[in-house]
């Protein structure tokens, strides 16, 4: 199958957009150079998105299975409910950050990136209570802190937005992990088909879930 999501016709003419698969939204100076070449060819439209990717748009139809080939790359987003992105801040290239959240990154991502779950889900990881990267609107999120590291979920940017509930703080990188297992172990069991984790979370009850969620 090759990946591509129909943008708006215009004048009868269908065009479609491509999201390549940036892990983290870290990406390698030849990647980058690669999508360039790529989108000069194809006449396309570059677009760099909230959830740290490069849309690249304004493509035929015929020309999408070339794009892709030519790209080497992989989607981003494969199915409709998964885990959509895990999006990070600089953290160890930053002089806020309080612990290099990047590796944690990289281990969600390895883990989670493209998995199913009830809804579309996305995961932010920053090195900081800034939280860059707008953790606090994300679905689960690790923040770092002095004291140690914070786990947060029911974040959403979306039609309903929410800030997210604070699941707890003072985390080792090992109970952080744990924790944010221990979630998403419990919304895929408990949550309805197309359900939000926010809209679970609020149907059970911030105090309920975190029971539920803690660490034993």
């Amino acid at each position: 199958m090759h990946y591509g999501n129909l943008q708006k016709i215009r004048d009868g003419k269908r065009t479609f957009g491509i999201t390549p698969d940036i892990p983290s939204g870290f990406i390698q100076p030849e990647t980058l150079e690669k999508i360039a070449k790529v989108a000069k060819k194809y006449k396309a439209v570059l677009k760099i998105t909230s959830g740290q990717r490069i849309l690249i748009t304004n493509l035929k139809e015929e020309d999408l299975p070339k794009v892709w080939k030519e790209l080497g790359m992989e989607p981003a987003v494969i199915t409709t409910n998964s885990v959509k992105n895990v999006e990070s801040c600089p953290a160890g290239f930053c002089k806020r950050s309080k612990y290099n959240t990047i590796g944690i990154g990289v281990k969600l991502t390895k883990k989670y990136a493209k998995k199913e779950m009830p809804c579309r889900t996305k995961i932010g990881v920053a090195g900081c209570r800034n939280a860059c990267g707008s953790v606090y609107a994300r679905d689960v999120g690790v923040i770092a802190d002095k004291s140690g590291l914070m786990v947060v979920a029911g974040g959403s940017a979306g039609f309903h937005p929410r800030v997210a509930d604070v699941i707890a703080k003072d985390l080792t990188e090992e109970e952080a992990l744990q924790l944010v297992d221990n979630i998403f172990e419990y919304y895929k069991d408990e949550a309805e088909l197309g359900e939000k984790l926010s809209l679970m979370i609020e149907r059970i009850g911030v105090e309920s879930f975190i029971e539920r969620v803690k660490l034993r």
